[in-house]
């Protein structure tokens, strides 16, 4: 996945490094765009209208993020993998230049959940238009999801996983404490640290300072809004959710990355717990949902 991996554990087995690294080529083979061979690489290079069958897994995935794009009204969207690749943040990789108006409407038109026909019952996918699927806005965690999942099924009841800076914790640690983490600071801007404990709870973190390039003195961030066709330009500089699934903090982090401060009433209505920070020309704004509040006490 282009990124590394940590877990602190009580007690560990011998072999955990090894029970960690499995479950992770699993996923690489199911749903990396990157990897040309994997199940999600075989089937962007498919036949349209044919039929790909799915792995309960990849169901999972898919329905969870066909949902948070149906909740978003569409700022979160699986199938906008030709526009990420027309910016160079896909597997084609950076270019030189801005795409003009006529190749991101171009772009835009080959891009979205509306060109797939999904049907979970039958565990099947098919592509009417040459869509190209791309899960990096929930596979990573779901990454962490499948290793915290394997881990308990295998009796580890304490520990806390990162990947590339999505996390979830189970169990407490030695000391009966759980697993209290810092919400991921924003570089260049002071802020008080925001701790949260994760028992039975992931965190995810979406931000404009990850992934970017510059040209004529303007930034480009790697979200791109699916509905325009561009990289977000709402002042979002950072998104953090807490959810029970690191699968859906990781998307909807993105999809309130898309939708700015006016995604935080969104996230009222879902019940998120959300940390946003934005810009106000030079004045930093920090916004906090009731869940979180809550949770903060």
């Amino acid at each position: 996945m282009g990124t590394t991996w940590r877990l602190v554990v009580v007690d560990p087995p011998e072999d955990i490094r090894e029970t960690v690294e499995a479950v992770l080529a699993r996923m690489i083979a199911e749903f990396s765009h990157w990897e040309s061979g994997s199940r999600i690489g075989r089937f962007n290079r498919g036949m349209l209208g044919h039929w790909h069958p799915l792995s309960p897994e990849a169901v999972r995935v898919l329905a969870a993020a066909f949902d948070v794009h149906r909740l978003s009204d569409g700022a979160f969207d699986p199938a906008a993998g030709v526009l990420a690749d027309l910016w160079g943040f896909g597997p084609a990789g950076p270019r030189d230049d801005l795409p003009g108006a006529y190749a991101i409407g171009e772009a835009r038109n080959m891009s979205g959940v509306r060109h797939l026909e999904f049907d979970a019952d039958a565990r099947r996918i098919r592509r009417r238009e040459a869509v190209q699927i791309d899960l990096s806005g929930i596979a990573k965690g779901h990454a962490v999801d499948a290793v915290a999942e394997r881990l308990v099924s295998l009796g580890i009841e304490d520990f806390l996983i990162e990947i590339g800076g999505e996390l979830r914790g189970e169990g407490i640690k030695p000391d009966g404490q759980p697993w209290w983490v810092e919400l991921e600071a924003v570089p260049g801007i002071t802020l008080a640290p925001l701790r949260v404990a994760l028992h039975g709870l992931s965190v995810a973190t979406s931000g404009d300072y990850r992934r970017f390039f510059e040209r004529g003195g303007r930034r480009y961030a790697h979200t791109i809004d699916p509905r325009t066709g561009w990289p977000i330009d709402n002042q979002v500089v950072s998104v953090s959710v807490l959810h029970r699934e690191a699968m859906r903090a990781d998307a909807w982090a993105t999809a309130l990355t898309v939708l700015g401060p006016a995604g935080m009433t969104l996230a009222e209505r879902q019940g998120l717990a959300v940390h946003m920070v934005t810009r106000d020309g030079e004045r930093v704004v920090e916004q906090i949902s009731p869940a979180l509040q809550a949770m903060l006490g």
